[in-house]
């Protein structure tokens, strides 16, 4: 991401995280003749004690000198989880990693880690790189998703997978809801890695080819690790729960294991078994 990009990518940030503050949150009065999602920046400038001139620069994505304090306050104002001042700290002071994943070595599952996956037999998981480039997955995942050995290596990409495949559209009964987690991961990633050019890339290519992409990424969040609950209406099991869970993987390379587990008091983790029971399938695969 090149300086004007980021700068770019700073402002885009900033106006989506004012427009989803509300008024009454911070005690102000919402009023009749507000035209405004979410706060002005007059208002923002306020809370967080910088002048509107200055706060209008920042959030045009102007080259103007930053400081820690002050943007711990814009954070506060905007009222930004831990993650989104992560990637606002990133953003405003060029903090992002500089390597590219072509500088270091790729991405190998540990044999400990290979363990986990077979272990967790009947919790679909998937396991990702900074890219969400997919690296491994186990038997489960091959049956809920997509059977990913049919899939080229380079065309295993989490994010991209969720947009192109009509399985993966059909398979949520929220799709928007289900991307969105992937997406506040991404976004993570994005911020940590800024100086990456081909985040950068990967987002032209995504906007250009999926239509619907553009909105769902300007809308996401940005949060290292999402809990959430998903329903499934899978083709030949029907109704499935499961908890989604991210979980880093500590180590040199930057890994991150999404597990579906089966929710409680459902059927979902009977359902699971009698699906891989009745369809043969590759073993785990790893690369």
């Amino acid at each position: 991401m090149n300086h004007q990009t980021r700068l770019q990518a700073l402002s885009a940030f900033l106006k989506a995280q004012r427009a989803k503050v509300q008024p009454e949150s911070v005690g102000l009065t919402a009023g009749r003749r507000r035209r405004t999602p979410g706060l002005r920046r007059e208002e923002v400038a306020q809370l967080a004690g910088v002048s509107l001139t200055w706060y209008t620069w920042l959030e045009q994505g102007r080259d103007i000198r930053v400081s820690a304090s002050v943007l711990d306050a814009i954070a506060n104002a905007l009222q930004l989880t831990v993650d989104e001042r992560k990637y606002l700290y990133a953003l405003a002071f060029e903090g992002g990693t500089s390597l590219s994943l072509s500088q270091e070595e790729q991405p190998r599952i540990s044999p400990p880690l290979q363990r986990i996956l077979q272990e967790l037999r009947y919790c679909p998981t998937i396991i990702s790189d900074r890219r969400c480039q997919i690296v491994g997955w186990n038997q489960a995942a091959s049956h809920v998703f997509l059977d990913f050995e049919q899939i080229p290596a380079e065309e295993r990409n989490l994010i991209s997978l969720l947009f192109a495949r009509r399985e993966l559209r059909r398979l949520a009964v929220n799709w928007e809801h289900f991307v969105s987690g992937f997406l506040s991961i991404f976004r993570a990633y994005y911020g940590q890695y800024v100086e990456d050019e081909w985040y950068e890339q990967f987002l032209d290519e995504m906007k250009q080819t999926h239509p619907d992409f553009h909105q769902l990424w300007e809308q996401s969040r940005v949060s290292s690790a999402p809990e959430v609950l998903i329903e499934f209406r899978h083709a030949r099991a029907g109704k499935m729960l499961f908890h989604l869970t991210s979980l880093q993987v500590q180590g040199d390379a930057d890994l991150r294991c999404s597990i579906y587990t089966p929710a409680p008091d459902s059927s979902t983790e009977g359902k699971l078994k009698q699906l891989m029971e009745r369809h043969s399938s590759p073993t785990t695969k790893l690369d």
